[in-house]
């Protein structure tokens, strides 16, 4: 019997739409709802019989672990099954063994469907493919320092590449929440706290893992990283328009410009109202304003939480059905709540039609990944021979990302090094490889649970990284404390090395971890921006000897340094720069490499008087001073970082002095590196609405380039900015763009802007949409010699547009 008769669905010669509504009206009610559903094998992290000091601190859902343990894959799937989750993710494994599973737990769905509907493999990938002995690049946060949407896409394609090799239909990221409050632990996770910062580097990953077939994961939607006081899956409260002008748009701005194929609910609730049971967000503005066509998965146990944690469903059952009805499509990583789908419907309790609707999305999805293509089979789904998770290739991305992460904060008096010749190497975050990696890596992920078998990949220390940086120095290490706890027993070793050294580099900072087990990732909250432990101690007994101290901060937020930037003969931000960060912080530290990175989190003065993000309103920034005894202004600003040449931002030109409500205007500026060595420059675009109807950010990043110049030269970076991009949500919440003076301001930091100018709209107010521009193109011109050919390069993608004759 062929295809067109027994499994129309199957063709590829039918619309993908099509096909979906056949296999959809094929299958019964039972059918249907288990492709909302998902199971976990292998999943440990509270399991009792590890050591207690190894097992995961879970308690919210301990309850849900043990309802998950109790059914077999083979139970889960007797209908089929819409997911199978982290089958590499959970434990460690060879790759022949992953594979293996791979095609083992297909088979066994497989046997359970009449219809022959494989389930779709999902994985984590916020630092690479987490899984054994695959490559981690750094965490998010310092995608973020990199200013480099090109570099992200390469990065994300690689990741994907690997990830498609190995079976895996969807990767569980990017993070795109906009960091809000510094203590909260999974700052680590995202890429900074400016909205359009996130949304371009955050598109570019999609871009880049969907280019290898792997579907993105846009997450935590939405308001997640607003929690009060920075706690883990704590109550947000947040206004709508805050919503809407800075939380929303990254996610926006990842569908229209990179049609990401999936979303991930937030655990948090918002006024009052969880996100996983908000028509509004998941229907209204996601389907219907914007138009998303992919598939909406909740976070893990985010369903059964709306009764266990928020209270508004009486139990698991209602819970599901609360979250499909707001638009939920499948829940993760088990099928808790939505087990009680089929008894819902059939006491008429919840309309079929939303069972339908979600259950098409799933399966088209599945049609488009060609899971339901004629002849596909388990076996032929993963290329396992040759797959080399860790491959040359991969950590050459690693390197370069990490390199041009690491932020210069003050190249003191003896940055960059020249040829010391006897080092003292203290702190906990010299000599822990684990330190230099975020908490979605696999080694500080899974691993702590599985001490017998390592790190899984080739991680040098920032200690030996120095040792082969400076071969001829005598270089001697002491930790002098841990990363956390009180113990300082250790800071007289570290001070005598110190004080017989000819200067000294200290390595504090984070050590990555889950739920308590860290001192940044998710559940590993800060009270306060002081670094971890007893460090700031340690730090100022160091700073006592009297000899030069480079501080180098290695984390995952950033730490109030206000107390040693003066003190320290260097200070160095490196942001969790993954298993090539070692060598990174040790080039920078020696000028083998120039530092370009740029922050994409402020650095605070004080410990205190948090949140403080640079999108404040005049009353929340320095504008306030005198108003609050708490100081508000950062010891290193938004977008700031040094180098070991010097730039200048000049020549500001506007194309034209006003437009109307729908035109644009470009802004030039020439960037020129005066030093006399080549570098990197970030060239930073920013505009600040004078007059307007809300009390508004002073100055919103509107578009950045990232420049790499040879000493001497020079070009004009271009920004093409339409009028839509000064957009804001007015009094009635609707989102608009008014009439009036908008300044222009160009630089190399939110605080460093000497370029500036002013802009008029004229017109009437426009209403605007989804279909609003939410970009601003970049153009980079090197400036040649007289007579020579002019180039000029697209900012984000790297590409070289055209050219034409005559110098600058």
């Amino acid at each position: 019997m062929s295809i067109e008769t027994e499994r129309p669905w199957q063709d590829r010669t039918r619309p993908a739409a099509e096909r979906a509504d056949l296999l959809l009206a094929a299958m019964t009610l039972e059918e249907k709802i288990a492709q909302l559903g998902s199971r976990w094998i292998g999943n440990d992290m509270a399991d009792s019989a590890l050591p207690e000091d190894e097992t995961i601190n879970v308690a919210p859902m301990e309850d849900v672990f043990s309802a998950g343990d109790a059914r077999t894959l083979e139970d889960a799937s007797r209908e089929g099954l819409g997911h199978l989750t982290r089958v590499w993710g959970s434990y460690p494994q060879t790759v022949e063994e992953g594979a293996a599973e791979v095609v083992r737990q297909h088979e066994v769905v497989l046997k359970g469907s009449r219809l022959g509907v494989p389930a779709l493999v999902h994985e984590e990938c916020l630092t690479g493919f987490t899984t054994y002995g695959a490559t981690v690049y750094p965490a998010s946060i310092a995608w973020g320092a990199t200013f480099d949407p090109a570099l992200i896409e390469r990065m994300a394609a690689a990741i994907g590449r690997d990830m498609a090799a190995a079976g895996v239909h969807q990767g569980l990221s990017p993070v795109l929440d906009v960091v809000r409050d510094y203590r909260w632990g999974r700052v680590e996770e995202t890429i900074g706290e400016d909205p359009y910062l996130v949304a371009l580097l955050g598109s570019a990953y999609v871009r880049g893992l969907q280019s290898a077939g792997v579907l993105a994961t846009l997450k935590h939607f939405a308001g997640y990283s607003a929690s009060r006081a920075g706690r883990n899956h704590g109550p947000v409260s947040m206004g709508r328009r805050e919503l809407l002008d800075i939380i929303l748009p990254t996610f926006e701005t990842a569908i229209a410009t990179a049609r990401a194929g999936s979303v991930m609910s937030s655990y948090s609730d918002i006024d009052g109202l969880p996100a996983s049971a908000d028509p509004w967000l998941f229907t209204d503005v996601l389907r219907d304003e914007w138009g998303f066509e992919g598939t909406v998965v909740s976070d893990y146990w985010a369903v059964p939480f709306l009764a266990s944690m928020h209270r508004v469903a009486a139990n698991d059952d209602d819970a599901g059905a609360l979250a499909l009805t707001a638009g939920t499509d499948v829940e993760l990583p088990d099928t808790v709540g939505f087990a009680g789908l089929l008894d819902k419907v059939k006491s008429g309790d919840l309309p079929e039609e939303l069972v339908d609707r979600a259950a098409r999305r799933v399966l088209l999805q599945k049609i488009q990944l060609g899971l339901l293509d004629e002849g596909w089979t388990p076996a032929d789904s993963v290329q396992a021979d040759g797959l080399e998770l860790d491959s040359a290739a991969n950590r050459a991305i690693a390197a370069e990302l990490a390199e041009k992460s690491i932020v210069l904060l003050d190249a003191g008096s003896v940055l960059p090094l020249a040829d010391p010749t006897k080092i003292a190497v203290v702190g906990p975050c010299a000599d822990d490889p684990r330190t230099l990696l975020g908490c979605y890596a696999f080694p500080n992920h899974v691993l702590p649970r599985y001490p017998q078998h390592g790190l899984g990949v080739g991680i040098g220390t920032p200690v030996d990284a120095l040792r082969n940086e400076f071969p001829a120095a005598e270089i001697r290490y002491a930790k002098g404390c841990e990363v956390l706890g009180d113990d300082r027993s250790a800071f007289a070793e570290a001070v005598a090395l110190t004080e017989d050294a000819e200067l000294c580099v200290a390595f504090v900072g984070d050590l990555s971890g889950l739920f308590g087990h860290g001192s940044s990732g998710e559940g590993c909250d800060a009270e306060d921006l002081r670094l971890p432990g007893v460090q700031a101690e340690l730090l100022d007994a160091l700073l006592g000897t009297g000899k030069p101290v480079v501080v180098v901060v290695v984390s995952g937020r950033p730490y109030a340094l206000g107390l040693f930037a003066d003190r320290a003969a260097g200070l160095v931000q490196a942001f969790l720069p993954g298993q090539e960060g070692a060598a990174a912080i040790a080039g920078v530290l020696s000028g083998r490499i120039v530092p370009s990175g740029k922050l994409p989190v402020q650095i605070p003065r004080h410990v205190g008087g948090q949140p403080g993000t640079y999108l404040q309103p005049a009353l929340g920034s320095v504008e306030s001073a005198g108003i609050s005894g708490l100081e508000t202004r950062p010891l290193y600003p938004f977008g700031y970082g040094a180098s070991y040449t010097d730039f200048t931002v000049a020549d500001l030109r506007l194309s034209v002095p006003e437009i109307g409500s729908d035109g644009e205007f470009t802004a030039t500026v020439r960037v020129t590196n005066t030093g006399d060595r080549g570098g990197d420059e970030v060239v930073q675009l920013y505009l600040h609405d004078v007059v307007a109807r809300v009390a508004r950010p002073l100055k919103l990043l509107t578009g950045f380039a990232r420049v790499s110049l040879a000493p001497g030269a020079g070009a004009d970076v271009t920004f093409r900015v339409h009028a839509d991009r000064t957009a804001y949500t007015g009094p009635d919440l609707r989102r608009i763009v008014e009439p009036g003076d908008v300044e222009v301001l160009a630089g190399t930091s939110s605080q460093d802007l000497p370029c500036r100018a002013m802009l008029r709209i004229t017109g009437d107010v426009r209403v605007v949409g989804h279909d609003r521009v939410l970009t601003t193109p970049v153009t980079v011109e090197p400036v040649p010699p007289a007579g020579a050919v002019r180039e000029t390069i697209d900012a984000t993608t790297g590409e070289r547009i055209g050219e034409d004759g005559g110098g600058g």
